[in-house]
């Protein structure tokens, strides 16, 4: 990862793929939700309150993707010092954060016609919401380190730390007896209990979310990084 220390040599491969990330995204999206929304068939016992899937189950897996970039990029710039790991942790923040909110939002709205009620206190929905908490926290913490001309050593020990409910949200519905229902698709056996019918649009839906998050995520460092640059050119100017 030291080959793209280089601000100009990151760059320069960052500008090309933010454009080919989002577009590719937001193609797989529209047709993903096409798919999901209109083709694929309502679930016999959830109805059409299943097509929440499309997004929610996305949002989900973004939510925590975001939070576990956070922590691999905190660890390399704790450990290796690395020049643009805490510029990918500031940039990982603020989608994830989204994403968060989007996952409880629709699993809101899908937990009322399915389970009777908004929100539950369970394993899954409160350990979600902690997530959210956490994002808000590093944000904050981020913004206000960065102000003081820190490093974001600190910052980087909480994206460590916050790592902690990573495993807990994965594996509250197998710990708990939950309301949300159990793991529907295992990567690690190859196995799954949705019927293809749904699975190829939600897993299209899933990839396509999460090129567009990569894609974000780029912007957001682009811009950080233009806007580093500006700053020190200022400063230079002030001090001449």
């Amino acid at each position: 990862m030291h080959v793209y220390a280089n601000p100009a040599r990151f760059l320069k491969i960052a500008r090309p793929l933010t454009a080919w990330l989002g577009w590719a995204g937001a193609a797989m999206i529209l047709g993903a939700l096409g798919w999901g929304l209109v083709l694929a068939p309502a679930e016999r016992l959830q109805g059409e309150s299943v097509r929440i899937l499309y997004v929610h189950v996305p949002a989900a897996w973004l939510a925590m993707a975001g939070w576990t970039g956070i922590a691999i990029a905190s660890l390399m710039q704790i450990v290796w010092r690395h020049p643009l790991a805490a510029v990918a942790a500031r940039a990982l923040a603020v989608p994830g954060a989204l994403f968060t909110a989007l996952c409880l939002a629709t699993g809101s709205l899908w937990g009322k016609p399915t389970w009777g009620t908004y929100w539950e206190w369970d394993g899954r929905m409160t350990s979600m919401l902690v997530l959210l908490f956490l994002y808000f926290g590093f944000i904050a913490l981020a913004g206000a380190e960065k102000e003081k001309g820190g490093e974001g050593r600190i910052t980087a020990i909480f994206g460590l730390a916050g790592a902690v409910n990573i495993p807990i949200i994965h594996y509250s519905v197998v710990w708990w007896n939950t309301l949300h229902q159990g793991q529907s698709i295992s990567f690690v056996r190859g196995t799954s209990t949705i019927d293809a019918s749904m699975l190829w649009p939600l897993l299209v839906s899933a990839l396509g979310f999460s090129l567009l998050f990569g894609a974000i995520v780029l912007m957001r460092m682009r811009a950080e990084l233009a806007r580093n640059k500006v700053e020190a050119r200022l400063k230079r100017m002030a001090g001449s």
